[in-house]
C-alpha cells in the first residue's frame, strides 16, 4: 500500500505516490481507460490526484472529475492548478493575475465537480502580475473555502522566498512547489531544496521517470519502442529527446544490476531514488493502462539504503543535470506538468 508524507509545515497528508494526468487523461488515452486507471489506482492505495485547467485544455479534469464520481470526497487529495490560457485565450486568460486566479478556480471547481480543492497551485511564476496582488487573490480563495492549501509549480529559490513571506502576512501557507526533478534532472537541489526545507515548502515532483527514460526501455543504438512516449508528437515527444541521447541511454542501463541487487525493478529504483530525498513529499506518476500502476505503487514500500542512493548517483555521474541555472522551456503542444 501507499504510504503518506505530510505536505510542508502543515498537518495535511498526501499519499507518497501521486497520480497525475497531464498527458494522459482526454489525450493518449480514452475515457474509459482513464477511468480504469484511476479506480485501479485508488484500489492500490492512491487517494493524491494531480491535475491542471490547461491539460487537454480544461478535458483532462472533466475526466477526472468523471473517474472520481462517487468516490467519499473527504477521502480524496485532489490540486489542480491555474497560469496557463484556457478556452478562448482572451487578454485576460493568463497568468496570476486576480482576474484569471478567481476565473481559474471556479472553472476547475465547476469541471471537478467539487466545492473546494486541497490544493491549488501557481502553474508557473508570473513576471507581468505584482506577486502582491497574486498572494491576496490565493488568501482570499483559502479564505472562501474554495481551496485548502496553495502551491506553486517551478518556482525558483528566490520566489519561492518571496511567496512565503507574502502568504505569511496575508495568513495563510504556502506549503508545496512542483517541479521537476529525477535522477537525470537534479536541478533543484543546489538551491531550491535548501531554501524549501528552511521555509517549510515540499516538493511534489514530476518527471520522476524522465518520462520513462528511467525505466530503461529507450536502448542506446536502438528505435524508440513504437507506442512510447518518445512517439507522441502531441504531448512529450519534444520533451523527452533531451533524454534520448545515447551516452544518458547507456548509462541508464547500469541501474538494472543495483536494481537486481535490491531486488527491485529499475522505475521501483528511480522512484525510490526520488522518495530518498526527505523534502519531496511526493512523486507524480500517470499511466495509460492500469497494470503500470502496480509496479510503480511498490516504490512506496521501498527504503532506498544510502549505498544503493550512491550507486545511482555514480551511474548516472556525468550525464545527469545539476546546472540550477537550467529550466525546462516548454512550448504550448506540450505543456508540463
Amino acid at each position: 500500500m501507499v504510504n503518506y508524507r505530510y505536505l510542508g509545515n502543515s498537518g495535511f497528508k498526501i499519499s507518497e505516490i501521486t497520480y497525475g494526468n497531464w498527458v494522459t487523461h482526454a489525450s493518449q488515452v480514452g475515457d474509459d481507460a482513464a477511468v480504469a486507471t484511476v479506480h485501479k489506482a485508488l484500489d492500490l492505495g492512491i487517494t493524491t490526484f494531480d491535475t491542471a485547467d490547461t491539460y487537454a485544455n480544461t478535458a483532462a479534469e472533466v475526466v477526472l472529475a468523471k473517474a472520481l464520481k462517487g468516490q467519499p470526497r473527504e477521502s480524496l487529495e485532489i490540486f489542480t492548478k491555474v497560469y496557463w490560457p484556457i478556452g478562448r485565450k482572451g487578454p485576460n486568460d493568463q497568468g496570476l493575475s486576480r482576474k484569471h486566479i478567481f476565473d481559474g478556480i471556479n472553472g476547475s471547481l465547476r469541471r471537478l465537480e467539487v466545492d473546494y480543492v486541497d490544493l491549488y497551485q501557481a502553474h508557473r511564476y508570473d513576471y507581468e502580475t505584482p506577486l502582491e496582488e497574486t498572494m491576496q487573490a490565493f488568501a482570499d480563495i483559502v479564505r472562501q473555502g474554495k481551496a485548502l492549501y496553495i502551491g506553486v509549480s517551478e518556482w525558483t529559490a528566490e520566489q519561492l522566498r518571496e511567496g512565503h513571506a507574502l502568504s505569511k502576512q496575508l495568513g495563510f501557507q504556502l506549503v508545496s512547489n512542483q517541479p521537476q526533478y529525477s535522477a537525470l534532472w537534479r536541478v533543484i537541489e543546489d538551491k531550491v531544496i535548501p531554501t524549501s526545507e528552511e521555509l517549510g515548502i515540499s516538493q511534489i515532483v514530476w518527471s520522476p521517470l524522465a518520462q520513462g527514460v528511467l525505466t530503461g526501455k529507450y536502448l542506446p543504438g536502438q528505435p524508440v519502442p513504437e507506442g512510447s512516449r518518445a512517439t507522441d508528437e502531441k504531448s512529450g515527444a519534444n520533451f523527452i529527446k533531451r533524454f534520448l541521447r545515447d551516452e544518458v541511454l547507456e548509462a541508464v542501463q547500469k541501474l538494472t544490476p543495483i536494481a537486481d541487487g535490491a531486488g527491485i525493478t529499475v522505475p521501483q529504483l528511480a522512484l525510490a531514488w526520488v522518495l530518498h530525498n526527505p523534502n519531496v513529499a511526493a512523486a507524480l506518476v500517470g499511466a495509460s493502462r492500469p497494470e503500470q500502476l502496480e509496479d510503480t505503487v511498490k516504490a512506496s514500500e521501498i527504503t532506498l539504503d544510502d549505498d544503493a542512493y550512491a550507486a545511482v548517483n555514480a551511474a548516472l555521474a556525468g550525464v545527469a543535470e545539476t546546472d540550477p541555472a537550467k529550466t525546462y522551456e516548454v512550448s504550448p503542444a506540450s505543456r508540463p506538468a
